[in-house]
């Protein structure tokens, strides 16, 4: 099936009836989880991925489709949406079933099958290993805590990124000193007409380089500042008030929309619930990325462990390591380490497993 209708399949919402037993259900198909598709395929595991989004690619495709992302190996900057679909075409070359718009609830096992049941807001799946990949879990943007902020959301105040034109020709703010904050800056200079950055502390939470590129830029970037009330005339955002933590004073700035990156609140549903160990936000793992519970693993940001790193670059490699060790569970004779893809010939990468769907429910 080729990339164009597979992504359509997607956006007509085909429904089809479950069948059988899949090897690995993977619960979120953000980038890690696409990556473990692709791997479990490559692995001839009959997989399934299942996300509560209405398409695939988390939070890279939902909150900032037009970003660009510079720590993905091979490509020196590549943007999110291009990203997206590249490990969508990769991923389907073994055709996964995928589920959209649909959310995992509870975690049992049947013995007589000897599989994992899971049950989802509108079905029920049975798997032999479940792998989640479920990002921060459900999130949301952290708001801005000013008085009648909430009406101009949308109209002003945007808390993500859809299309870089929103912001074209207009004075925009930036709240935040982390790595979103100042990769907005760098990725929307030029298209914004004036670009102005607060921050409530003189210390970034953001890589080096970021830091260093953007002030080059010449943005500008105040520090110690914070927004204390918004500027409205003739029914439109025009600017904010801000203060100074440090010294109390105030000042007035234009601005014709604000993006405020404070991060964001996570949940991991009902996913806490399951009779995995958790701590904090993070699904605790082992160095095979299994949990306390044998066939149920966890990759990416929701995975934790001693010297954990939330990049994308680590969660692809934690998604190879997760699918080849449930692989080994499946079939003891097989070996953990699949052997170099290099070392493959074209036909055995593109082996389609027998019984496997490109279908979405």
């Amino acid at each position: 099936m080729a990339l164009r209708s597979f992504l359509v399949g997607f956006q007509e919402g085909n429904v089809v009836t479950e069948s059988g037993i899949s090897d690995i259900t993977i619960i979120g198909g953000g980038p890690v989880g696409l990556y473990a598709a692709y791997y479990a395929g490559l692995r001839q595991m009959r997989t399934k991925i299942i996300d509560s989004l209405d398409q695939l690619g988390g939070q890279l495709a939902t909150l900032y489709p037009e970003k660009y992302i510079y720590d993905v190996a091979g490509f020196p900057r590549v943007i999110a949406r291009d990203l997206v679909k590249n490990l969508i075409e990769q991923a389907q070359q073994y055709e996964p079933e995928v589920h959209l718009s649909q959310t995992v609830k509870t975690l049992d096992r049947d013995e007589s099958q000897q599989c994992y049941v899971l049950t989802s807001d509108k079905g029920v799946h049975r798997t032999r290993t479940v792998l989640i990949c479920a990002g921060a879990g459900a999130f949301h943007a952290r708001k801005l805590s000013v008085p009648d902020a909430a009406p101009w959301e949308g109209r002003g105040i945007h808390y993500s990124v859809g299309a870089k034109q929103v912001f074209a020709g207009k004075r925009l703010l930036i709240v935040g000193g982390g790595d979103s904050a100042l990769d907005w800056a760098m990725n929307l200079h030029g298209v914004a007409s004036h670009i102005t950055i607060i921050h409530r502390r003189n210390q970034f939470r953001a890589h080096e380089d970021s830091i260093a590129k953007t002030m080059a830029l010449g943005v500008s970037i105040l520090t110690f500042w914070e927004i204390k009330s918004l500027v409205v005339t003739d029914n439109t955002l025009t600017g904010a008030v801000l203060v100074n933590n440090q010294t109390h004073e105030e000042r007035s700035v234009h601005a014709d929309a604000i993006l405020p990156q404070l991060g964001f609140i996570s949940s991991l549903g009902a996913i806490k619930d399951w009779p995995i160990k958790v701590q904090g936000h993070s699904i605790m793992v082992d160095q095979k990325m299994q949990t306390n519970l044998a066939g149920v693993f966890a990759a990416g940001d929701v995975a934790g462990f001693d010297g954990k790193l939330k990049l994308i670059a680590t969660g692809f490699g934690e998604a190879a390591t997760a699918v080849n060790f449930a692989k080994t569970l499946l079939d003891p004779k097989a070996k953990a380490f699949p052997g170099h893809s290099s070392e493959m010939g074209p036909q055995t990468l593109t082996t389609i497993v027998p019984g496997t769907h490109a279908t979405v429910v």
